[in-house]
């Protein structure tokens, strides 16, 4: 048999173009978590006069506000990611994804126009449904140009520019901001998913269609033998299967808190009064580095250590499962990080518990690749996205209103118990992992 280091390494180029794309996505959904802490721009957002003082009722009430502003993005969000999943089965990677692209990238820049918050909720819906294309674009890539075996460890890596977009983000938006003004954040960085659509466009294809492939690593990436089935494959019967369920629950419990990390970790540090330190916009940089570092590294550690466990000769299941449990249990101690009054220690305990959720996300990613065939791997990807943007939505709506009545504990402890509970429910679900065949699936439309 075929082995990957003589068949070629092309492939990984498209996960690092798959990379970047993922940073950029990153870098225009992150703006605003570090935007909302600028004095300037909550006021402009509460029409107040710019001389006027910031009471904390009006600090309370932009939060929740704020909490509803991030809402109308997942709804959008989750909307997007089930259209999107269905469109990008049908008329392919390469366009579907210039499509959110381009959506994505007018939205963002139209943020540096709004002037209150109803027009940010409609800017943040746009951006929403725009970069829903990102992740059920990059997994059916991953599906299109990986055997099965190396998928989880190129999740991992093309992950992994979650959080380097998140630490750009940190080190250049609190700059702008500074420096040019809240509006000059949005701009920038609307401009550059114009830059990454015509990277994109001109540098993607196919394996079969790309002449740099060779045909040795193109018999390699198709060594799985699998089955093409046919387009249209309805969601209804999609959601038939047990299958599309486990991944669907490992999406609605997980991606909430994750999003919740990225909407309010800035304000939990500028504003937390536990805490023997706060941050804001000229400190920002270093502590979010530290942890969105350590949480790249987890992305690629455990999508890794999965791929590990398969080469020993364990079964996808046990491999996965475990791969994943031992991410959950290092979520479980973060509910401390709101009770410590030590800033290195929250540091340390968010970092850990970010890390073991990029683990854990590269890991669920690769279930719709590893239980599906690629033909509708965006479909289902799409599917359990659209669940963890509701599972979003609902905490979304929450999270506001339990800051600003009971503090940051009750959300930590939330975010603590979510992986366990929510592995305990795939295993029960789906005790083994047994891929969906080909043959089962109709040639149905929507």
């Amino acid at each position: 048999m075929q082995t990957p280091t003589t068949t070629g390494r092309f492939r990984w180029r498209i996960v690092a173009l798959l990379f970047l794309a993922t940073t950029i996505n990153y870098v225009d959904r992150q703006v605003l978590s570090f935007t909302m802490t600028d004095e300037v721009f909550r006021k402009e957002m509460l029409d107040m006069a710019p001389d006027a003082v910031l009471t904390k009722e009006a600090t309370d009430r932009f939060k929740v506000l704020y909490s509803d502003v991030d809402a109308a993005f997942k709804f959008a969000y989750a909307i997007g990611f089930l259209l999107v999943g269905w469109l990008i089965d049908r008329i392919g990677t390469k366009r579907g994804f210039s499509l959110g692209i381009i959506v994505w990238s007018i939205a963002a820049a139209l943020t540096a126009f709004v002037s209150n918050m109803a027009g940010l909720r409609w800017a943040r819906a746009l951006l929403g449904l725009g970069e829903s294309a990102n992740f059920p674009s990059s997994i059916k890539t991953v599906a299109e140009w990986f055997p099965r075996r190396e998928r989880s460890f190129a999740n991992g890596l093309f992950n992994a520019g979650a959080n380097v977009g998140i630490i750009l983000t940190a080190l250049a938006v609190p700059y702008l901001i500074l420096h040019f003004g809240w509006r000059s954040s949005f701009l920038v960085t609307g401009v550059l998913g114009f830059g990454l659509l015509a990277f994109w466009w001109f540098t993607y294809s196919k394996p079969e269609q790309n002449p740099k492939l060779s045909a040795d690593e193109l018999a390699y990436i198709r060594s799985d033998e699998e089955t093409i089935v046919p387009l249209k494959v309805s969601w209804g019967k999609l959601l038939g299967y047990k299958q599309t369920w486990a991944f669907a629950v490992g999406k609605f419990m997980a991606d909430p808190i994750w999003w919740f990390y990225m909407t309010w970790l800035p304000d939990f540090f500028n504003s937390n009064d536990a805490l023997d330190q706060k941050l804001d916009l000229k400190s920002f940089g270093i502590p979010f580095l530290i942890i969105y570092v350590v949480s790249d590294a987890g992305s690629i550690f455990f999508g890794w250590l999965t791929t590990q466990f398969m080469n020993m000769g364990w079964t996808a299941n046990r491999a996965r499962k475990t791969t994943m449990l031992i991410c959950a249990l290092c979520v479980v101690p973060i509910f401390f990080a709101a009770q410590t009054s030590s800033l290195t220690v929250a540091i340390a305990l968010i970092a850990l518990a970010t890390a073991a959720h990029q683990g854990w996300s590269a890991n669920m990613y690769t279930f719709a690749s590893d239980l599906f065939p690629r033909n509708v791997v965006a479909s289902v990807t799409g599917i359990g996205g659209m669940f963890g943007a509701v599972g979003g939505i609902l905490l979304a709506l929450l999270a506001g209103r339990i800051i600003t009545s009971f503090g940051y504990v009750p959300m930590f402890i939330i975010a603590s118990c979510a992986y366990l509970i929510a592995l305990v429910i795939i295993h029960l679900v789906l005790p083994r992992m047994e891929p969906v065949r080909a043959e089962e699936l109709t040639n149905e439309f929507v």
